[in-house]
């Protein structure tokens, strides 16, 4: 299945809401859009789960983790059609 979502690029520290820590391919969702344990194909960033949540995380809109503050930056804010798996 794909969907059309807006990604933005995080670097935070610590754990997720699944309790897993933080890391290449950890992916916010609002999980009534995406449940949380999804493996998701993002264009790219590459492979990724559904395995946190944020309070600016709703609807059609996913947060992508990254090792920098530089690299989030980079990645910016973009309209991205994902594949779920």
């Amino acid at each position: 299945q794909q969907l059309t979502v807006l990604a933005t690029g995080y670097a935070l520290s610590g754990a997720t809401a699944t309790g897993v820590p933080v890391g290449w391919g950890i992916v916010a969702v609002d999980p009534s859009v995406i449940p949380l344990g999804t493996r998701i194909t993002i264009p790219g960033y590459g492979e990724g789960v559904a395995a946190d949540t944020g309070s600016s995380v709703r609807g059609a809109v996913i947060d992508l983790w990254f090792p920098t503050r530089a690299q989030a930056l980079a990645w910016g804010r973009r309209t991205v059609t994902i594949t779920l798996h």
